[in-house]
């Protein structure tokens, strides 16, 4: 009933017959709701934009808009708002097309007042479910957002000192510890380094989830980035083996988003680049320019991707387990990241591969300039 809810009890009637709106808003004001009535689907909608009600009757035979047209108008406006519609040629036709567009109930005239009552209190009931629904849905994702990040950083603290322990412990030590007990400490480094890793990729995950890791309005030079990451691999015990290159066209401009996105992009596909690969490999990373996009490939000549798991590849915590990958660390989150990264700023991302042989991820960038002026 209304009275649960006082201060949202608005109804909106759009109906060409007078007499239905009148009696209708007589019906309703004595339920004790506030109704305001419109003669064609014009006049409500332009209402609609500054009101806002949680419902609308409307009725679905009338001049100039129909009540299917209103309908797909009002759910461009308000997606929240509760439709019942109404008309005097009720099919199940007609019904099931209201449904199909939006509506939430349907009553065919000619209609009692108990009959109008049941309907728009069940309609209100429903708007104030969905009401609640979201703002508890709201307050989980908040309660959420906050629990990694608190967790995340709790663990990132003494884990980060955990490994510097044993880093200054090998480095002050080495000569004097057994090969064996060096060996040990090897593998815990690289198991902590594994758990830094996938809490660092559980935060980034946290962040793109919420829309607040890109910025879209930052343009930056993406071969830079490129010649920066590939540097930092080149430094890394993991790529010793590893030929890697960097070919780039001359004049790039500028791409649209944010240094450090573009360099966890980056970082993501050459790392998988360098850990897929073999010994002795190659990692090749090419930036040329295709109109208003720049586009960005890393290949490598290493295991490939069976194309049973290729479908996969962007989903959370998936793995192409294969007997050559299974012993490889990863947290299975570094294609999701870069796929949304990539969404989120507009662009697009391809995987070819091979097995046995190749994979070449390509991406494809918008470029800065072009791409706010397609926004403006």
């Amino acid at each position: 009933m209304p009275n649960s809810f006082p201060d949202n009890n608005v109804i909106f009637i759009i109906d060409d017959d007078e007499i239905i709106r009148i009696s209708c808003e007589r019906i309703l004001q004595k339920s004790g709701y506030k109704v305001e009535t419109f003669g064609n689907g014009h006049e409500g909608i332009e209402r609609l934009k500054q009101v806002h009600p949680p419902l609308l009757v409307v009725d679905i035979k009338m001049p100039e808009l129909n009540g299917f047209e209103v309908i797909k108008i009002v759910r461009k406006i308000d997606p929240d708002v509760v439709i019942v519609v109404i008309t005097g040629y009720a099919t199940i036709e007609t019904a099931v097309d209201a449904m199909k567009m939006g509506a939430y109930d349907f009553l065919p005239k000619p209609f009692t007042p108990g009959e109008l009552r049941m309907i728009i209190d069940r309609g209100f009931e429903r708007w104030r479910l969905t009401k609640e629904a979201k703002r508890l849905r709201k307050e989980k994702e908040e309660v959420e957002r906050k629990f990694v990040t608190l967790v995340s950083h709790q663990l990132k603290g003494p884990l980060g000192a955990v490994k510097q322990y044993l880093d200054v412990l090998l480095y002050t030590s080495h000569d004097r510890l057994p090969g064996e007990t060096i060996e040990w400490i090897s593998r815990s480094q690289s198991r902590i380094a594994e758990m830094l890793s996938l809490i660092q990729d559980w935060l980034m995950m946290s962040k793109l989830d919420h829309g607040v890791l890109c910025d879209r309005s930052a343009s930056s030079d993406i071969v830079k980035i490129v010649e920066g990451v590939i540097e930092e691999y080149r430094q890394l015990p993991s790529a010793a083996n590893i030929r890697m290159s960097a070919e780039t066209a001359p004049g790039l401009s500028p791409v649209r988003g944010d240094a450090v996105s573009l360099n966890m992009l980056v970082g993501n596909l050459i790392s998988n680049a360098v850990k897929y690969n073999r010994p002795g490999g190659k990692v090749t990373v090419r930036v040329s320019a295709d109109g208003k996009w720049t586009v960005l490939t890393v290949s490598d000549t290493g295991l490939g991707i069976p194309s049973a798991f290729r479908a996969h590849l962007f989903e959370e915590f998936y793995r192409a387990k294969t007997p050559e990958t299974q012993n490889i660390p990863g947290t299975g989150l570094g294609l999701v990241i870069c796929k949304r990264i990539v969404d989120e700023l507009g662009g697009s991302i391809e995987v070819d591969s091979k097995e046995g042989e190749y994979s070449t991820f390509t991406v494809k960038l918008p470029v800065a300039e072009l791409s706010q002026e397609a926004e403006e």
